[in-house]
């Protein structure tokens, strides 16, 4: 009796949900049938990547997230990793990555580091040597992909409450992306420049977060308007 029903239950499902000859499953008019499956988005960085001072919806890896959403049938989503913590240099985020191993999976990566090598007088060295190895691993985690990894610039602190419009802030982050931005072209590497809207923090303080450093919620907004057309070129969308 129960083999009968067995070999009755494995008839009806083969009738309902045959298989096509690629082993894809189709429904009972031979039509296939979608399995929902997320796209992966790794957000690699500091402070401006996880946010500091704005709500966790706020930050721009999850803005861009829900601004993709939009474009994606309702059987697909966003699956959003974020590795970033507040003060992280280039040294810190290389660590962070080995340990916490994410896989090699991702359907598209975002990179935004550097300010902390220069708060902190990191020697410019370390950052010539250790950025293009971040962008090396964010390749390899973007499916071996390079076409799937956007660099954001390095935003301005000197144009904030904090920065109080300090020139060699402005000049030494100037450095920063400029090597970055060079590495990238030279790479054929997606940069992405955001760092003239955070130049406009002292006389739009709108774009500062209430602790007088941060970008605001607005500010990551005019973030992803430049990062999502880019990002929706990546992903088909």
């Amino acid at each position: 009796m129960k083999l009968h029903f067995k070999i009755v239950f494995l008839g009806l499902f083969f009738t309902l949900f045959g298989c096509s000859s690629e082993n894809q499953l189709v429904n009972s008019d031979g039509n296939p049938i979608e399995i929902p499956s997320p796209i992966n988005y790794l957000a690699l960085g500091d402070s401006y990547t996880i946010g500091q001072s704005v709500c966790e919806t706020c930050r721009f890896p999850i803005q861009l997230q829900d601004s993709l959403k939009k474009y994606l049938p309702s059987n697909k989503t966003v699956s959003t990793k974020i590795i970033a913590t507040t003060g992280w240099t280039t040294t810190n985020l290389k660590n962070a990555i080995a340990s916490q191993n994410p896989a090699n999976n991702y359907d598209l990566v975002t990179l935004l580091i550097g300010v902390n090598n220069q708060y902190q007088n990191k020697p410019f060295s370390l950052y010539e040597q250790e950025f293009p190895e971040l962008v090396n691993i964010a390749i390899t985690k973007a499916k071996g992909i390079k076409a799937n990894v956007i660099v954001v610039s390095i935003p301005d602190y000197a144009y904030t409450p904090f920065g109080n419009g300090n020139a060699t802030i402005s000049t030494q982050i100037d450095t920063y992306n400029a090597f970055a931005e060079n590495y990238c072209i030279e790479n054929n590497i997606t940069f992405i420049n955001i760092t003239d809207i955070t130049r406009q923090g002292l006389s739009q303080p709108n774009l500062v977060a209430n602790d007088g450093l941060h970008p605001s919620e607005i500010a990551y907004t005019k973030f992803v308007d430049r990062i999502s057309p880019r990002a929706k070129v990546i992903l088909g969308l």
